[in-house]
């Protein structure tokens, strides 16, 4: 039992199994289906008639990860960091900020991942992976920043991961 308490309390690894990365997760997922669904639309229908096939792919993942980061934030904002409105002084907008300062990083590591990883796989199946490749880091900065509690504010540990 105390090896297991002793994992829990590290930061990394601790955040990662508590139940707010589950919910993060569960946001992810749905951002995800987002990405994916707004990416094959705009692939094959909405930017079809755009001839070179790197242009049209990368208009196709600006729309989809813009779409899925707006998504996402209203998710995380409602339920994944929804205890922490009290905490919150920043407005809507300035949060929101944050939020995609924060997500920028994982926004373009997709950008690069895919392009990369299309060479070797299927498009959808390229931008899967490095959807993976950037969501831990995306957490543990938006639990610490973006969605971070006043650090003036008394903190209960139980609900700060």
């Amino acid at each position: 039992m105390k090896i297991i308490q002793t994992v829990l309390e590290r930061p990394v690894i601790g955040a990662i199994l508590k139940h707010r990365f589950i919910k993060f997760g569960s946001v992810g997922f749905s951002g995800t289906l987002v990405n994916l669904g707004v990416l094959y639309v705009a692939q094959e229908f909405i930017f079809s008639w755009v001839d070179a096939p790197a242009t049209r792919l990368n208009l196709s993942l600006a729309l989809a990860i813009f779409c899925s980061t707006l998504n996402n934030f209203t998710w995380n904002r409602l339920w994944t960091w929804g205890d922490r409105r009290e905490s919150w002084e920043k407005n809507l907008f300035v949060q929101f900020g944050q939020y995609f300062i924060t997500s920028w990083f994982s926004i373009v590591m997709q950008f690069v991942f895919t392009n990369i990883l299309v060479k070797f796989f299927y498009y959808l199946i390229a931008n899967l992976i490095s959807i993976g490749l950037a969501g831990i880091f995306n957490y543990l900065v938006n639990n610490i920043w973006a969605f971070g509690i006043n650090r003036s504010l008394p903190r209960d540990k139980e609900n700060y991961l």
